[in-house]
């Protein structure tokens, strides 16, 4: 019995421990089991399916971006990345992988000896050779793959896939505004990253199976998920209207020699929308990594090489800068339209009355320093017209005081210089205004007089010409903006920018008298050389001190700007010109730098923008008319058509037909201008010396021409009473020229006025 116990419970022993041992080895099973389908399910199904299946991106196209009138600024076009595939080499011999790589060298412009390493590398399907070849290289390729498949039965190795390259329409062309894109087609700049995310799209996908080997399986086996184009944008700016104004920033830039870029920005007045938009010296969106001034260049050429990279960098930052949001600058006297916008909104002063004295300076509050006018013999008593079109400092230092620090401060919150415009590009600065404690507004009592006139405080150029607009369209701050629209593929309007008003700034009433003002400074003023006969234009320039450089030290550096409205009875665009440190060398006052400027692109943009003409009387007798044909007619006849044509008629020779005239026909020329008559061929070799005409008044310049026998054409003058010189003429002095040649003399307001 003994026995059969021990045989019993060695038994249940063996039971229970082949039960333990079963028990825990089913359930170190059952929890691997556990730990592979439930913990790390997800983690293994994706480990799975990347070893079954073979992944690709299909790029997006990105949106193209047009002008205001559909012209195509910036487009993606198909470009294609070249991509080795080395595991499909397979058991190639070395020759075969070296014809490959050299070929592939050759085509690429890439070494051989790396390509042919890349080859080797047999578990791979993807080695990226060249991203976004053109179709010239591309089509080199495919002959060459066709050429290694027929000689050595080659396939697979070389694939090129689809993607999109950005490219911009016009070289050195709105750089600011557009911006560029980065190698994976992500916007760095202007538009293309403010507008990013409606522009990039969605990438596609395709999907292949694989078999156990890495070999795609058949077609039945892919699944292809399309990409989806970006939206495209429509801008308010007009194509035309941006090459006319970049044309003349860059001339400014180049005559006046100025030292730190400069820009010009044109909006319309009623809706916010802005035309133009043009800063030089800028970049090539074509090319954004490439320093674009040949000055600057220079410059970094002759630093030691340790030093060339880090300014190099600089130099990319600076001119990937939009000057007229991302800078700030003191805006001097174009300011002063604000000023006197706030005397009059507050009932200070009776428009016309005189109520201002300058005696050549003046004494902002007890125990302060005299504060100079610009006309150190002072311009006496002036009505707010008359301060406006003198520039008279004093006299806007005496409005400064009328309106007080916190009733200054309040206009310049309202006319929107306290706050970001809101303009859909990247970077907006904000001003940089006073902040002294315990001071209304931040602001001293010689903070206040100083910033009456323009000085001491930094604003943006965008918040400038908005604030100039506000008072063009009745008093209303407008909202710039440069997208008008976005839209899909199909055309369909995806959103609309609507104009918005911020808020009533002044009233129709005050805005009506300050255009009046602006007007009258561009007639008789201080704004003459902003003058365009035939439209009513307003404007006032600035000449402001740059008071610190970048690195706070003082300097005397000048800003020269033109702030200007047309046409005045019924105001649609504002333009503003700005340029940063001229060469004092030359000039650097607004008046001589940036008004030519602003008459220049107002003389070709209002044309443009159908804005009729409306002469004065004293207009008309100036105009220039077209020269008729008057050659192989008989004399009498011709001179008869040359008078009908309001012209007269001198007759050089004995003959009685005419033989050739000049001005030639079709020429424009001063009415009452003289047209020459040739009746034989010995009298058509004569000449005369053109004078030099440069710095003399209108008078003087239409007696010199009369006493040496040429016509003159004035450009840039106007009929007012301001002081006004020649700057320039088309043909240089003491070169010889047929009798009554039209000589164009361009004349600008002495430059000394502010």
């Amino acid at each position: 019995m003994a026995k059969i116990g021990a045989r019993v419970k060695l038994k249940n022993r063996t039971i229970a421990i082949m039960l333990i041992i079963i028990f825990l080895g089913f359930g170190l099973v059952f929890a691997r089991l556990f730990w592979l389908q439930v913990v790390q399910a997800e983690d293994l199904q994706s480990r799975a399916v990347e070893q079954q299946l073979k992944d690709s991106t299909v790029s997006a196209k990105r949106g193209s971006i047009y002008d205001k009138n559909g012209n195509v600024l910036a487009q993606s076009v198909t470009v294609w990345d070249v991509v080795l595939a080395p595991a499909e080499f397979r058991d190639a011999s070395d020759e075969k992988r070296r014809k490959v790589a050299d070929g592939l060298a050759s085509i690429l412009g890439l070494n051989s000896d790396e390509i042919f390493n890349d080859s080797h590398d047999d578990e791979s399907y993807y080695v990226l050779l060249k991203k976004k070849v053109d179709a010239d290289v591309r089509d080199e390729l495919l002959k060459f793959i066709d050429k290694i498949y027929e000689e050595d039965d080659i396939s697979g190795v070389i694939q090129l896939q689809e993607t999109y390259k950005r490219y911009y329409t016009h070289d050195n062309f709105a750089g600011d505004v557009l911006g560029f894109v980065g190698n994976d087609n992500q916007g760095l700049s202007g538009i293309e990253v403010q507008y990013d995310e409606e522009l990039k799209g969605n990438a596609g996908r395709v999907v292949i199976a694989k078999d156990a080997y890495n070999n795609p399986l058949p077609y039945q086996f892919e699944q292809k998920v399309e990409a989806t184009d970006g939206y495209n944008l429509v801008l308010t700016i007009d194509e035309n209207i941006q090459a006319v104004m970049e044309k003349y920033v860059r001339e400014t830039i180049k005559e006046f020699k100025v030292a730190n870029r400069g820009c010009a920005i044109m909006m319309n007045v009623k809706t916010g929308a802005i035309l133009g938009f043009a800063c030089e010296e800028s970049f090539n969106p074509n090319e954004p990594f490439k320093v674009h001034s040949a000055a600057k260049l220079k410059e970094i050429e002759a630093l030691p090489e340790d030093k060339q990279d880090a300014a190099y960098s600089k130099a990319l930052q600076e001119q990937w800068r939009n000057k007229g949001v991302n800078d700030t600058y003191v805006p001097g006297s174009v300011f002063k339209m604000i000023t006197a916008s706030a005397v009059l909104s507050e009932n200070k002063v009776d428009i016309n009355k005189k109520a201002f004295q300058c005696d050549g300076s003046w004494v902002p509050y007890e125990g302060a320093s005299a504060i100079p006018c610009w006309d150190y013999s002072g311009h006496g008593s002036q009505t707010i017209g008359e301060a406006l079109c003198n520039s008279c400092n004093p006299a806007f230092m005496q409005m400064g005081t009328m309106l007080g620090r916190e009733k200054f401060y309040d206009y310049f919150v309202a006319f929107g210089f306290a706050e970001e415009t809101g303009i859909d590009l990247p970077g907006e600065s904000s001003s940089i205004f006073f902040q002294e404690e315990g001071q209304p507004a931040g602001m001293g009592l010689m903070d206040l007089a100083v910033a009456s006139f323009g000085q001491n405080f930094k604003i943006t150029p965008i918040q400038m010409v908005t604030a100039c607009s506000a008072i063009a369209n009745g008093g209303k701050l407008m909202k710039p903006f440069v997208v008008s629209q976005i839209t899909d593929n199909n055309g369909n309007v995806v959103k609309y920018t609507e104009p918005t008003v911020k808020r009533q700034v002044i009233s129709k009433n005050v805005a009506s008298q300050i255009c009046s003002m602006l007007e009258t400074n561009a007639k008789s003023g201080g704004a003459t050389n902003g003058y365009v006969a035939g439209y009513r234009i307003g404007g006032k320039t600035g000449t402001s001190q740059k008071i610190v450089d970048e690195d706070g030290k003082l300097t005397s550096d000048y800003i020269a700007s033109f702030c200007g409205i047309a046409p005045c009875e019924d105001p649609e665009i504002a333009l503003l010109c700005y340029f940063d440190t001229p060469d004092p060398e030359i000039n650097y006052y607004g008046s001589a730098v940036a008004g030519p400027c602003f008459r220049n692109i107002m003389t070709e943009v209002l044309p443009y923008l159908g804005i009729e003409k409306v002469y004065s009387d004293e207009e008309i007798s100036l105009l220039d008319t077209t020269v008729g044909t008057y050659d192989n007619t008989d004399v009498e006849a011709a001179k008869k058509a040359v008078e009908k044509d309001g012209l007269k008629a001198e007759v050089v020779g004995k003959g009685k037909v005419v033989l050739a005239q000049n001005p030639a026909a079709y020429s424009t020329i001063p009415k009452g201008g003289t047209v020459v008559l040739y009746t034989d061929t010995e009298s058509q070799k004569q000449k005369v010396k053109v004078p030099d005409f440069r710095n003399c008044s209108v008078s003087d310049v239409n007696y010199l021409a009369a006493q040496n026998n040429l016509n003159v054409c004035i450009v840039g003058s106007s009929i007012g009473e301001a002081q006004t010189y020649a700057k320039s003429q088309n043909i240089l002095p003491n070169t010889e020229v047929a009798p009554y040649t039209v000589i164009t003399v361009v004349f600008n307001q002495d430059n000394s006025i502010m």
